[in-house]
């Protein structure tokens, strides 16, 4: 089950899906919503029949400034987006696991949900609040055989940066890790998919880096 508010890019990736082989089909949410995500998962316990993988990957960048200076919808829009998207994905998600005894949570955190950046204090704050919720929902389901975990990439070449930075911008993230260039989507997709699998059996509320060993410095 493919979720976006983006409808155009959302088809795109669930018809790359099915070209691949596998089974796919797309349904239009606001993360931010609680009642979409609750719409979300019914639909893919109607398609599939029970509800086993759930990634909460949405979120959004938002302003860049300081505190004193920072826009107060700006800072509802990335904690709405970014922490409580996903604590009402996770309410409906962890439901539905709950009933057939099992299920795999991954949420995508950041590298910022271990360390801060002088200008984005909302999406700093969304990703810690992101990492602190992943564990206590792990220790509270741990024992129902749900497993629930957190990546933190680093900065990955998406459209979230090549869309909002320029050249030199970008260069100058590239430097920031000491493996010396950005991430791939399918470097943080190779985790994910170790998570969700049963070769992870025995880990739960863990928070995993990706990111060229940035938080080594």
């Amino acid at each position: 089950m493919v979720s976006d508010v983006d409808e155009k890019q959302g088809n795109e990736v669930t018809d790359e899906i099915k070209k691949a082989g596998g089974e796919a089909m797309f349904f239009k949410a606001d993360i931010s919503s609680a009642e979409d995500n609750q719409k979300l998962v019914d639909a893919a316990i109607q398609e599939y029949g029970k509800l086993d993988i759930a990634v909460n990957n949405a979120g959004i960048g938002g302003p860049l400034a300081p505190t004193a200076e920072y826009p107060l919808d700006g800072w509802q829009n990335v904690i709405n987006t970014n922490l409580s998207g996903v604590f009402y994905g996770m309410h409906y998600q962890l439901q539905a696991m709950e009933k057939v005894g099992k299920g795999v949570i991954v949420n995508i955190a950041s590298i910022l949900g271990d360390v801060g950046t002088p200008m984005s204090p909302a999406y700093v704050a969304a990703k810690h609040g992101l990492v602190g919720l992943t564990k206590a929902s792990a220790l509270a389901y741990a024992a129902k055989n749900i497993r629930i975990n957190s990546v933190g990439p680093g900065y990955i070449l998406t459209p979230l940066l090549t869309n909002n930075l320029d050249e030199d911008t970008l260069k100058m993230i590239e430097g920031l890790h000491p493996i010396g260039r950005l991430g791939t989507s399918e470097e943080v997709a190779e985790l994910i998919l170790w998570l969700g699998s049963s070769k992870s059996s025995f880990v739960t509320g863990s928070y995993y880096p990706v990111d060229g060993g940035y938080l080594a410095q």
